[in-house]
């Protein structure tokens, strides 16, 4: 299946000033000088950060902060990253990044984001897949954990399940 085809399936259109979408996590950033290049236009590197700030406060809304994680020698690294540039992102444009976490596929947890621009157009998607890992010796050798402990199996499944009504606030900058 195309890759357009794939996000019509998955991410249904978006107004993304009025509607609230089922299953979809939110997060607000404006566009500062330090994302963008000397063009002003967000840098690629920027859409990368905000990925995994979107994917840690989404974590911290169901309860389990990523620093508990990481204190607990687990880890969720990116296995996996494509991105779709369609409009470009500029310095002061206010961003709506939008998240939904698909089930596990495998050991795998995939990501599934659209940037929305100013205009309520698609910027940019990206498809991000985690998995977990403990670190041990520490921290230079990791072990692929097939089954995630028992708060962060519950933690997955409301992340599956989206936000509820006080969790669809926006968080952050604009």
């Amino acid at each position: 299946m195309a890759a357009v085809s794939l996000w019509l399936l998955l991410m249904a259109p978006v107004d993304s000033k009025n509607a609230v979408m089922e299953r979809v996590w939110r997060l607000r950033r404006r566009v500062l000088p330090q994302h963008t290049d000397h063009a002003g236009v967000m840098w690629h590197g920027a859409y990368l950060a905000w990925l995994e700030e979107a994917r840690v406060e989404a974590l911290q809304e169901v309860g389990l902060a990523y620093s508990e994680l990481s204190a607990r020698g687990l880890e969720l690294p990116v296995v996996s990253l494509a991105i779709n540039y369609r409009q470009a992102l500029l310095h002061g444009d206010q961003v709506e990044l939008l998240s939904r976490v698909e089930r596990r596929s495998g050991l795998r947890l995939p990501w599934l984001s659209q940037f929305i621009a100013p205009n309520g157009a698609v910027a940019a998607e990206a498809r991000v897949e985690l998995v977990l890992v403990e670190l041990s010796g520490g921290g230079a050798e990791r072990r692929l954990i097939r089954q995630p402990p028992a708060d962060l199996a519950a933690a997955i499944e409301q992340l599956n399940a989206g936000p509820n009504q006080d969790q669809t606030r926006a968080k952050g900058g604009v």
